[in-house]
């Protein structure tokens, strides 16, 4: 991705040659003109994991954590860093599975009327036009790269994932450091956090979902990264994002 550090002996004899230049050609370039990654949780019948599939990835397997864009592939159990930079919850409304494009319908804000409209299936609000909406959590973050920076994606959660969004909200409000002798609460790109797949169950199934832990507080230390933190923040609340594509076809069912 675009703020993600080359470090590899090419880049660094390249220093010179552009440190005048650094970031010019991108002034007219807004989070509408780029594909941001999606960080998801491979499921028993993702795509990613079907030999003959358009979209397999050698060696990807249930549990495991993908990136869309550059295909990378995390372990699961290990996890994944990352640091939070806005939060959003949305209400998309799609079509039934096989009865139309990837992209939703439409995306509906919390309190909009035509959610009171549906009946209530599971996980799912059933439109009276025949789609449905699903609550949905949406976290822009700086994800962890197999190069060693981080760089800006999506984490989508819904359904059963929305009681893991709730803890890790909570997570975040609760952080805290003592500064001029009182309390407060730091900002959301201020710490790092571990995010994890593990296998879960209830009684329609098994499926991989998130569990998060907080890693770190960000210290002087990481002045940088803190700094492309708070410019990725301030870009999504300019520019807002497109949280949904093509990509949600391919996301296996959940037991609801």
């Amino acid at each position: 991705m675009a703020n993600e550090i080359m470090a590899n002996e090419k880049a660094k004899s390249s220093l010179t040659l552009f440190k005048d230049d650094l970031d010019k050609g991108f002034e007219n370039m807004s989070n509408e003109d780029m594909s941001l990654p999606f960080i998801r949780v491979l499921g028993q019948l993702s795509p990613q994991i079907t030999p003959g599939d358009s979209k397999y990835v050698e060696g990807a397997k249930p549990g495991m954590i993908y990136n869309t864009v550059s295909s990378e592939l995390f372990d699961g159990a290990k996890g994944i860093s990352v640091i939070p930079c806005y939060y959003k919850k949305e209400y998309p409304e799609w079509r039934d599975r096989g009865e139309g494009p990837g992209a939703p319908v439409a995306v509906h804000q919390p309190g909009s009327s035509i959610i009171n409209t549906g009946k209530r299936e599971g996980g799912k609000i059933r439109l009276p036009n025949g789609n449905y909406v699903e609550e949905t959590a949406v976290y822009c973050v700086m994800a962890e790269t197999k190069s060693g920076g981080l760089a800006p994606a999506l984490i989508t959660m819904k359904s059963t994932q929305l009681n893991v969004s709730r803890k890790w909200n909570a997570m975040m409000k609760n952080t805290q450091i003592l500064l001029e002798g009182k309390s407060r609460r730091i900002p959301m790109h201020g710490a790092m956090y571990k995010l994890r797949s593990i296998l879960q169950k209830n009684d329609k199934g098994s499926w991989y979902g998130w569990t998060v832990e907080q890693d770190r507080i960000l210290s002087d230390a990481d002045k940088q990264l803190y700094l492309d933190s708070k410019k990725f923040a301030n870009e999504v609340n300019k520019d807002g994002v497109q949280a949904y594509g093509e990509e949600e076809k391919g996301e296996s069912k959940t037991p609801f």
